[in-house]
């Protein structure tokens, strides 16, 4: 009795946190779905029209939709890569024992509570700009002519610019699952005359895939919606070389004010979204299974 007495306590205690987070998000999802389906243009105050379909299907089949699905595809792929690989040699390499060992963790996780924009800023202005940039300066003190990452490779900038904030949390993730490791595994295989890479990539791997599972399944609902970094580095330019999914609603909606394909465009994303995290979190279900 008791017990039912505390599940309904703590069930009570626990309501309003979650219908304020149910309306939170339902409310805005309603609203979006709703407007999906109208004729809506800012531009056009009272000329809303039910339209059924048709935002959707002139979203679908503007040619801008394909190269933006490929642009975030790209864009989380590529980061993925550098943040995984880049977290597990950062990882392997704050393990070991060094002096100032604490020092170095804090700087290597200190990008991670950089807000995006201002890393963006930082990157755009003080690291990549031709003229001013460091990377710039570095060119012509070495008698090169300066690169314009921006300009000549600006989704690969922008993935670098991600990949610098997103490592940390890969690394810190990384790090944790590496330090768990039985040690007495690796002097076994040691003393067995198992080279490194040996030990590396029959114990240390297999031991933190768990991890990087984790950190992809994480990273990847953070970067399908990335938005801030494209919008003031390259705002989806040139052209429309660094325009991903969210950045493309954000210029049918606010831009170009046509509201109800901006809507429809944000509900194909979130559907696009759910199905790409349905099937992470199978993988991550059948991993932590194993």
């Amino acid at each position: 009795m008791a017990t039912q007495h505390s599940r309904a306590a703590a069930r009570f205690m626990i309501a309003p946190a979650v219908l304020l987070l149910l309306g939170w998000m339902i409310v805005p999802l309603s609203m979006t779905l709703y407007f999906s389906f109208l004729r809506y243009n800012l531009l056009m105050p009272g000329m809303e029209e039910w339209t059924g379909f048709t935002n959707y299907r002139y979203f679908l089949t503007d040619p801008a939709f394909l190269n933006a699905i490929w642009n975030t595809l790209a864009l989380v792929g590529g980061v993925l890569i550098i943040t995984v690989i880049g977290g597990v040699l950062l990882a392997l390499l704050l393990d070991q024992p060094f002096f100032g060992q604490g020092i170095v963790r804090i700087l290597v996780i200190a990008p991670f509570f950089v807000m995006p924009k201002v890393n963006a800023l930082v990157w755009k202005n003080m690291f990549m700009n031709p003229v001013n940039g460091l990377f710039g300066h570095l060119a012509k003190f070495l008698g090169m002519e300066p690169f314009d990452f921006l300009a000549q490779a600006p989704l690969a900038s922008i993935i670098g610019i991600v990949s610098w904030q997103w490592l940390p949390f890969a690394t810190l993730i990384l790090l944790t699952a590496l330090q768990s490791l039985d040690q007495e595994q690796l002097e076994a295989a040691e003393m067995d005359g198992a080279p490194w890479i040996a030990r590396f990539i029959h114990i240390m791997l297999p031991h933190l895939s768990r991890a990087i599972t984790v950190v992809i399944l994480i990273q990847t609902i953070f970067l399908l919606s990335i938005f801030a970094e494209i919008l003031v580095t390259t705002n989806g330019g040139p052209g429309s070389a660094t325009t991903n999914l969210t950045f493309l609603v954000y210029v049918q909606s606010l831009l170009q004010f046509d509201v109800g394909g901006g809507s429809a465009g944000g509900v194909v994303a979130i559907i696009l979204a759910n199905i790409v995290a349905f099937f992470l979190m199978r993988m991550i279900g059948k991993n932590l299974d194993a």
